[in-house]
């Protein structure tokens, strides 16, 4: 039996990951955590998740929450995750990252740490998302250079990076595919007299608004037709299936970095 602690554990997302936790099999939820004076400090974390009691009650401790569990699954922002997972490296606990939003130097220290412990990194916790990573490089390897390539993602208005990790990510595979430096290659913002598109460019569009899960489409669009890969999220359920998958997966795994695509062997 695998034992997992959950922090943001009174978030939206927390919640559907305990759920998850309960429902999986291995899997027991030994800890829950959440920021200092949070109103749910020391209430039950299935009470508040809303899948029953479970005997666990949310701590502003982490230390004491990682006692007793062997994976840590974060979903909070770069600096809260950057602190928890130095606190996993010292106390020799395995990691599941579902934050986005960091930058390339973050990232850098999240690889750093992980030479101590084994944790999975990844934007996108979806089995679905990282399938269309993998169509993502066969479609951008097949269509070459001919084809201006668009991605256009959309999320709920509470959401505080832009664009979206998963985005980013897909990005990123286009780029690598293509032989592009993608931090070159992307475009955020056109106004005004921009010029002609150049064969290059990435484009990167931004929607926020309601409570829209999580859309993302990437467009290939050439002379005379157009590919359109669009997936979208209708509910974080996928997302929290995605991390207790990952945190199973975790379970013999040596010190290192790994994402999604190792976890589901799509490499």
């Amino acid at each position: 039996m695998i034992k997992i602690a959950v922090t943001g554990a009174a978030g939206r997302m927390g919640g559907r990951i305990i759920t998850a936790v309960k429902e999986a099999e291995g899997l027991e939820l030994a800890g829950a955590a959440e920021r200092p004076g949070h109103a749910m400090i020391g209430q039950d974390a299935g009470l508040v998740a809303g899948c029953g009691p479970l005997g666990v009650p949310i701590s502003d401790n982490l230390e004491q929450v990682l006692a007793a569990a062997d994976v840590l699954i974060d979903f909070t922002f770069p600096e809260v995750t950057l602190k928890n997972l130095e606190v996993c490296s010292r106390l020799g606990r395995r990691m599941v990252i579902g934050s986005t939003g960091f930058t390339p130097e973050q990232r850098e220290w999240v690889a750093r740490l992980a030479k101590d412990i084994p944790v999975v990194l990844a934007p996108n916790m979806s089995v679905g998302v990282n399938a269309c990573f993998k169509i993502l490089k066969e479609t951008a390897k097949i269509l070459g250079e001919g084809f201006d390539v668009e991605i256009v993602e959309l999320h709920h208005n509470k959401k505080k990076d832009a664009p979206s990790g998963t985005a980013v990510r897909m990005g990123e595979v286009v780029a690598e595919a293509l032989g592009r430096d993608y931090h070159k290659s992307a475009v955020f913002h056109r106004e005004g007299m921009t010029g002609e598109r150049t064969p290059e460019e990435i484009g990167m569009q931004t929607v926020r608004g309601g409570d829209i899960v999580g859309e993302h489409t990437v467009y290939f669009i050439g002379m005379g037709e157009r590919i359109e890969i669009t997936h979208r999220a209708m509910s974080r359920d996928m997302f929290a299936r995605g991390a207790v998958r990952a945190a199973l997966w975790l379970g013999d795994k040596q010190p290192g970095l790994y994402d999604m695509q190792d976890v589901l062997g799509l490499k």
